[in-house]
């Protein structure tokens, strides 16, 4: 029994050894490449590569840049321009400006930059043919005149009804006029906001619409004999600025994605009190 007992022991010694010898061995752990975050400026797939191309019309107006220097990063859109810039990575250096004509950027086909900024209202319209960022301001339609106008002063939507109002053209300022004041005459239309305030100035129109921080600047800045009427009433959803970009354009999720992180950490509001605090307080048209 012992001699067998022994056999036993070592039989089964053999099978762990075996067994042991047979185990798999641990493999040293393959390296991993991690791939950068989708929205890192390596992997922005921008027109030039390591580059931000932005666009504005030209003249850029006042409070949203400055003496028309977009790449000073004064005013409104331009500060904006820079702070989405530097959320995706992009130090000023990195950032080049185009110049683009309102009527052109939202119109359907391939575009020329990254991203436009321009006072774009988002209207689903336009987004037929290009894509928008989440909004980066709310914004309101504004009538304003020379003081010497039979508007001036008025205060209600029916006291505009037989004006002859202009505003540039494709622009919400225009739908406005037509959407919601209605006025008897049809209303002009200019190809930029410099040929809209000679027309004012002229007596071609007895008003013209703007939005609400570009009103204060012509009246406080440009026409100084020209006042506000008041404000247009909202119609439906607020009316919203955002970033333009080409239709479908891989960009559009990076950069939406910034504005919103702007948003959330309160920038946009500081960027707003600081460029556009003269704005508040003007009446609205009933």
């Amino acid at each position: 029994m012992a001699s067998r007992s022994r056999l036993l022991a070592l039989t089964l010694a053999g099978v762990v050894v075996a067994a042991t010898g047979c185990a798999p061995q641990k493999e040293s752990p393959t390296p991993t490449v991690t791939a950068p975050p989708p929205c890192a400026k390596d992997s922005l797939p921008t027109r030039t590569p390591g580059k931000l191309t932005i666009a504005t019309d030209q003249p850029a107006y006042e409070p949203w840049f400055r003496k028309d220097k977009p790449d000073s990063g004064e005013g409104f859109e331009a500060a904006v321009a820079y702070a989405v810039a530097e959320k995706l990575g992009y130090a000023r250096g990195d950032v080049t400006w185009t110049r683009v004509k309102f009527d052109t950027a939202i119109a359907p086909g391939p575009k020329s930059f990254d991203f436009d900024i321009n006072q774009f209202s988002v209207t689903e319209e336009r987004k037929q043919a290009v894509d928008f960022s989440a909004p980066y301001y709310l914004v309101r339609q504004t009538v304003i005149a020379l003081k010497s106008s039979k508007i001036a002063g008025k205060t209600s939507l029916a006291d505009l009804r037989g004006a002859k109002l202009g505003a540039q053209v494709g622009t919400t300022s225009y739908q406005a006029i037509t959407d919601v004041i209605k006025p008897a005459a049809k209303p002009q239309v200019y190809n930029s906001n410099d040929d809209a305030k000679k027309a004012l100035q002229n007596g071609q129109i007895d008003g013209l619409v703007v939005d609400l921080p570009t009103a204060f600047y012509i009246t406080g800045a440009e026409i100084t004999d020209a006042t506000i009427v008041g404000q247009v009433p909202q119609v439906g959803v607020p009316e919203a600025f955002g970033l333009l970009l080409d239709k479908n354009s891989p960009l559009t999720r990076c950069v939406s994605g910034a504005v919103g992180q702007l948003s959330e950490a309160g920038t946009l509001t500081e960027l707003e009190q600081k460029w556009l605090a003269q704005v508040a307080g003007a009446a609205e048209l009933k």
